[in-house]
């Protein structure tokens, strides 16, 4: 692999704290605070004058971080996003950090600080917590690495100037008061628990691989104990195998492949299977030989997608199909399908009679002119656009529980999508080539139809673009849609998804519907028959042992680790067993790209380690419960309601009521 060299860290203290800067920071903080809202918009540039002055002097970033507080309060983030700390997405900063505006820097920049003296308890925020503080900074400094252990490059000094110097030195200085050693061991565990959940989008787990190769390479950092997993991510992409191992360039590998007999082919394509199955990462390097052995024995082609005998059976009865999807998507830069296309030959799905034919269908496909700009957009010309949906396709197939919704209030959308990849295939196929062909999408709702060319504005203000390539096409034409079956109840008594999410998710969505929250006034209502009914409907020892037959969606209330009201959320259900340790838990998909998440009270979303198939959440059944504001059921199967204890109940009350209910009673 080509790494970039290191070097030595660029020194911003060119200046020493004069007297007179400190005064003006003074008094440019009580000057806005001063001011009335109209006009705090003129002294914040007054304000921003002094800080760029400071941060450039010895000790000045620790000068503004103790007189962050004071600054916030004064409105240095009013009619901002940065006004909700809660809400702000750690990569937006990679973008801020680099931006040529000197206002875009110094605000990313007083954030950053603000969030710096949350995390070390110097100020105790009402939005954010200090764990949640540490957390969004070690995720800022994960994704600006490459800004935080190189100098500026010469279009950054082109672009920046000294400006490029404030945004290093502020991270040089997080880093510092975090830890380098400690945000590279915590990188490198973050990137293994999200890819425990097996995502489809992993472009950005690449790049930060990256920069942990290049860290490998800086004497000055110590891996520690997370050095052997770190040598397994990279390994995976840059070196799996003998003849990969020191990045030759996919020319070069190709040409050894060429002089390679069967033996050392099957050696290779075991490397880099298990490599992929171990990661869920594939190499770019895996997608040339793939593309080589074709022309080969399908047992190569099984090697290299490390099936076991279902998927090798699966591959054997559909071979000239499969060649054809290996031919047309899968290309160095598109390699994930490889993924894709070995887990949905494990899921069998081909020998559901409609499935292979839609494939064939997806494989000669013709794009709108509107899909084929999204798509190239987002991904680049190269490969085609049709490939690189055809690669969303396989990839959705395969991992339907790695579907994400990206940065968008479209959780509903991404819910169908994964459910019917998950139950539903051939349909998700249809609407595919509908939305991806004729820019339209037809759904019916209580017997009428619903264009999503006909539908105004969905839920979404703009059209997404932080998604999978399927998800790129379909979600606006989904969200219209469900926007406009919300709008067909909205003169109904009750909540809508009592009816919208039957007609929009499929038929096996459960005909009886229970929710503990008076639409009308957002206070509680029925808890104890809410409680009673969903104990009846999905534990198995209230509910005569009846397993799940298909996946139900549900809304829960979404609460932070202080046990903070967040907001609804749309998940899915899809299983309820018992775990290793014999404790009776709910396994559910969440849309929202990390489903590991504390949801306070002792409530941590675990992702692995209790039984959890890849892309699963799961919580013990009475934690989930007291999450739990919506659900469907099947009344003509009641279970066992009047069994359920009622110390059970309270107990589950009680979380409730000290948590996101605390207001609602």
């Amino acid at each position: 692999m080509s790494l970039v060299e290191s070097v030595n860290e660029a020194s911003i203290h060119d200046e020493t704290m004069q007297p007179h800067l400190l005064e003006r920071l003074e008094n440019a903080i009580t000057a806005l605070d001063e001011a009335p809202d109209f006009s705090k918009a003129t002294k914040v540039r007054r304000l921003y004058d002094s800080v760029k002055r400071v941060v450039q002097c010895d000790g000045g970033y620790a000068l503004i971080e103790r007189y962050i507080e004071r600054i916030e309060r004064a409105g240095v983030f009013n009619n901002t996003d940065y006004a909700f700390p809660q809400i702000l997405v750690p990569s937006l900063s990679a973008y801020a950090l680099k931006s040529a505006d000197a206002d875009t820097v110094l605000i990313e920049a007083l954030s950053d600080l603000r969030l710096l003296a949350v995390a070390d308890e110097q100020y105790n925020h009402a939005d954010i917590s200090s764990e949640q503080a540490h957390h969004h900074l070690t995720q800022i400094l994960a994704v600006n690495l490459q800004l935080l252990f190189s100098v500026p490059s010469e279009a950054e000094r082109e672009t920046q100037g000294r400006l490029a110097q404030i945004s290093r030195g502020l991270l040089q200085y997080l880093a510092q008061r975090i830890g380098y050693e400690h945000v590279i061991e915590q990188l490198i565990d973050e990137i293994w628990r999200i890819l425990q959940q097996r995502p489809i989008q992993v472009d950005h787990i690449k790049q930060m691989v990256t920069q942990i190769a290049i860290c490998q390479q800086n004497p000055d950092i110590d891996l520690g104990q997370s050095g052997h997993g770190a040598d397994r991510l990279v390994s995976s992409l840059y070196g799996a195998t003998q003849a990969s191992r020191e990045d030759p360039g996919v020319d070069v590998y190709l040409s050894r492949l060429e002089s390679m007999d069967t033996a050392a082919l099957q050696y290779e394509a075991t490397g880099f299977a298990r490599a992929m199955h171990d990661t869920g990462l594939v190499s770019p390097y895996h997608a040339v030989l793939l593309r080589y052995v074709i022309e080969h024995s399908d047992h190569l082609i099984s090697e290299a997608l490390g099936l076991s005998s279902t998927g090798r059976d699966c591959l054997l009865s559909f071979a000239d199909l499969v060649r054809a999807l290996i031919d047309k998507t899968v290309h160095p830069e598109s390699a994930q399908a490889i993924y894709g296309l070995a887990l949905m030959l494990e899921r069998c799905i081909l020998y559901q009679p409609p499935v292979a034919p839609a494939l064939w269908r997806q494989l000669s496909l013709t794009l709108s002119d509107f899909s084929k700009q999204r798509l190239t957009l987002l991904f680049g010309e190269t490969p085609s656009a049709e490939a690189r949906l055809l690669e969303g396709v396989l990839c959705v197939l395969g991992q339907p529980l790695g579907v994400g919704q990206g940065n968008n209030p479209t959780c509903q959308s991404a819910r169908a999508i994964s459910m019917w990849a998950y139950n539903d295939p051939d349909n998700l196929l249809q609407l595919v080539v509908r939305a991806a062909r004729d820019d339209e999408v037809v759904m019916h709702f209580e017997g009428q139809s619903i264009s999503s060319h006909e539908s105004i504005a969905g839920v979404a203000k703009e059209l997404p673009m932080d998604l999978d390539p399927v998800s790129l096409i379909l979600v606006p034409h989904l969200d219209r849609i469900y926007a406009e079956m919300g709008r067909r109840c909205a003169d109904r008594d009750g909540d809508p998804h009592r009816w919208v999410n039957p007609e929009f998710h499929g038929w096996w969505c459960g005909r009886g519907f229970s929710i503990n929250v008076d639409v009308a006034t957002g206070k509680l209502i029925d808890l104890d028959d809410f409680l009673r009914r969903f104990y009846a409907s999905y534990h198995p020892y209230y509910n005569g042992n009846q397993p799940l037959i298909h996946p139900q969606p549900a809304g829960v209330a979404i609460t932070d680790s202080a046990m903070r009201f967040i907001g609804w959320h749309a998940i899915t259900i899809l299983r309820v067993a018992l775990d290793q340790e014999n404790i009776m838990r709910v396994y559910f998909y969440n849309p929202n790209n990390d489903s590991g998440q504390h949801w306070g009270d002792d409530i941590l979303v675990s992702t692995a380690g209790y039984s959890e198939r890849s892309g699963e959440a799961s919580l013990p059944f009475e934690q989930f419960a007291s999450r739990l504001y919506i659900f469907h059921f099947d009344p003509l199967e009641p279970g066992m309601s009047d069994a359920v204890p009622e110390t059970t109940l309270e107990r589950v009350s009680e979380k409730i009521y000290k948590s996101w209910g605390a207001n609602r009673v």
